[in-house]
């Protein structure tokens, strides 16, 4: 039995070293098969990865785009309160300047009223006067019967006729 065993524990080792290298091709093929997969997955993130930097580019061109509309749109609106502001301030001059002349006009239309009622006094003060004057002279009176003394109506306000407008003529309104 002795020639035997060494061949046996040969065949043993070797078997043991077959056994042993069968292991490490399983392992082999199952990390080929491993990396394989994580190739495939790491193709897949890559893909993934261009994909959302290119949608991350065309996101940031429409920031831009945005971000210059609004710009544009902050400086249009700037630019509208300034006119807006300027608008506003010659309305108020305007008005007032309209106020003043319509003031103006009525303090003319009081002082003319007064000139009128002075007038009037004074108009009364002179007939009373040669009414007077004819009494203590026994003389007729001239205006008997001649003179009537106008009403203390106001008189009506004319009103302006619309002119209709030619051909060729300009509408200032």
């Amino acid at each position: 039995m002795a020639p035997s065993v060494p061949r046996t524990r040969a065949a043993a080792a070797l078997r043991m070293k077959q056994i042993a290298l069968d292991n490490q091709d399983r392992t082999i093929r199952r990390l080929r098969a491993q990396l394989a997969t994580e190739r495939r997955g790491l193709a897949t993130t890559k893909k993934e990865l261009e994909d959302t930097q290119v949608a991350l580019e065309a996101s940031h061109k429409v920031i831009a785009g945005l971000t210059e509309i609004g710009l544009s749109m902050s400086k249009k609106i700037e630019r509208m309160k300034v006119k807006k502001q300027k608008v506003r301030a010659n309305h108020v001059e305007c008005h007032q300047k309209f106020q003043a002349r319509i003031h103006e006009a009525e303090d003319s239309m009081q002082a003319q009223h007064f000139l009128i009622e002075a007038l009037v006094d004074e108009k009364d003060s002179l007939l009373q006067t040669i009414q007077g004057l004819q009494e203590a002279n026994n003389a007729p009176a001239p205006f008997d019967g001649d003179w009537e003394e106008e009403s203390e109506e106001e008189p009506e306000e004319e009103e302006i006729e619309d002119i209709p407008l030619g051909e060729g003529e300009i509408d200032d309104e």
